[in-house]
């Protein structure tokens, strides 16, 4: 098994050192991409310092976050394919403990793991929650799906997830017109082609700061893609579980009562005022925002998903 770790920078020199630095230093071999959407600052120059190390393409013109995933993803030779942002970094074992969960879970299609939250001064913020029990989880393709929809399988940002390149092949890459949200709607569709895995280990490291693509976009911008995602989701969930689904329209309601809250934790009232209307204070959205909650404070504990231990802790 090969990886590739991929990583996209428009202009963000400094911080793209850091991320490439932290994939030539993993634990086994991999490849190492990276794809410039047309920087205009010393990244070439920086890059072609680098020699053999590192395989560049700098787009002629700009393309966008999205192409220039998929761009890195085409020149890569791996048969796996390591996401990760210029603002980003990784743990030195991240791909070796990739590698040995998906040893044995050969059919799967996509792997995750925990990240910690970081600021700009690598301060640590926060870690994104566990997933099942044990130090690697395995999902059922047929369940993957309905998890997405009801959020108790949080695959996360690029930084988190690794996945087949044939599978990314087969679903034409990332989709420019899910802005913000382009990552999550890939993953749904890579789901499509075999079985997840989670690792309940910190091998990735996201900087939150005001320079983040996704911290420009309103919430009312974030709402209306959130919608469209759980929209694909909904029409992709297997057959057997339309007995435990609630209707679309209550999980609309949900994602509207999410970033309602989102906005006003963050104090944002102008946010919160204009996407705040009547569905927020409907029973079936706090009773799923109180499922998905409890659910992952438990680890997944969900008996409507199947739960498998590849590692033992």
């Amino acid at each position: 098994m090969k990886f590739s770790i991929v990583i996209t920078t428009c202009n963000r020199l400094n911080l793209l050192k850091r991320a490439i630095k932290s994939a030539l230093n993993q634990t086994v071999p991999c490849e190492v991409v990276v794809a410039d959407d047309c920087s205009s600052d010393e990244t070439e120059k920086y890059i072609q310092s680098l020699g053999n190390s590192v395989v560049y393409y700098r787009n002629e013109v700009n393309k966008g976050h999205a192409e220039t995933v998929n761009i890195g993803v085409q020149q890569a030779s791996g048969d796996w394919i390591k996401f990760l942002d210029d603002d980003d970094y990784l743990a030195p074992n991240c791909i070796a403990e990739m590698t040995k969960a998906i040893l044995l879970c050969p059919d799967a299609v996509i792997c995750s793991c925990v990240a910690a939250q970081m600021d700009i001064h690598d301060n640590e913020l926060s870690r994104t929650p566990k997933v099942g029990p044990g130090l690697a989880f395995y999902i059922p393709q047929t369940d993957i799906h309905y998890g997405m929809l009801l959020e108790l399988v949080p695959f996360g940002t690029p930084v988190q997830v690794a996945c087949r390149r044939d599978a990314f092949c087969q679903t034409n890459g990332w989709d420019s017109q899910f802005d913000a949200c382009d990552d999550i709607d890939s993953w749904v569709r890579i789901a499509q082609f075999g079985h997840a895995i989670f690792l309940n280990q910190c091998l990735a490291y996201r900087t939150i700061w005001p320079g983040a693509h996704n911290q420009k976009l309103s919430f009312a911008h974030r709402l209306n893609t959130n919608i469209r995602i759980k929209e694909k989701i909904y029409a992709l969930v297997d057959p057997k579980h339309q007995l435990h689904l609630p209707t679309l329209q209550k999980i609309k309601n949900y994602l509207r009562l999410h970033w309602t809250l989102a906005a006003l934790k963050q104090r944002n009232f102008s946010s919160f005022l204009s996407i705040l209307n009547k569905t927020v204070f409907s029973i079936s959205s706090w009773k799923i925002l109180l499922t998905t909650t409890l659910s992952r404070k438990s680890h997944f504990h969900n008996s409507n998903i199947r739960k498998f231990i590849l590692i033992k802790s």
